[in-house]
């Protein structure tokens, strides 16, 4: 996959958040979006899945021979606005996420060992805590057999024992597909990335 970004641009009212960005990302790219809070980060992102619209600009896929209302079978994604069905419990939400988009995961691996859960398979993700609702988020994002991951603020909620897990799963699974990261700064979310778009940069 290719991502070309050309001319894109925000506005909320009157209000201008980005204009002008103007960037090709490749297959095998990791980047991360920095900015602070309120800069536009997660909009663009937004804009990048499919699930916003930008005001001006647009986004063109693999030199324009991929048609975009299909992009949403390439994405996946983990966002703080990005809500998950918390009426299932773990095993009954990949079997329902797996009924559309793929997961890499090996079949002998037990999900709660997976997304570094205790055993709760019969739990509704409603009883969750934040950081182990946190944890499927990422899960379902990351393990999703997908070419484009998009990360918000992957780091939220997360304890020491999860950031170590985030750190291991996003290793595991990086390989042969762009991986955008929206961060607040913090390395540890975007220690793997080697391109930076600092949207601070297009006001």
């Amino acid at each position: 996959m290719k991502l070309l970004l050309e001319n894109i641009g925000k506005r909320f009212n009157k209000e201008w958040i980005f204009r002008g960005i103007n960037e090709e990302i490749s297959a095998n790219q990791h980047v991360v979006v920095k900015g602070s809070n309120g800069s536009g980060k997660s909009t663009l992102l937004k804009i990048i899945s499919g699930y916003g619209i930008a005001t001006e600009g647009r986004m063109v896929v693999n030199d324009g021979q991929f048609d975009l209302t299909q992009l949403y079978k390439k994405v996946s994604i983990s966002a703080p606005y990005i809500d998950i069905p918390e009426e299932f419990s773990l095993e009954e939400l990949v079997r329902f996420h797996t009924s559309f988009k793929s997961l890499k995961l090996n079949s002998e691996v037990k999900l709660n060992e997976a997304f570094d859960l205790p055993e709760v398979n019969t739990k509704m993700i409603r009883d969750y805590s934040s950081g182990m609702k946190q944890r499927v988020k990422l899960g379902l994002a990351i393990y999703s057999d997908t070419p484009i991951l998009l990360l918000d603020e992957p780091l939220s909620n997360l304890d020491e024992k999860g950031m170590n897990w985030y750190l291991k799963i996003v290793k595991e699974n990086m390989e042969n597909r762009i991986i955008l990261v929206c961060s607040n700064n913090f390395e540890k979310e975007f220690f793997f990335c080697e391109k930076e778009i600092n949207i601070e940069n297009y006001k």
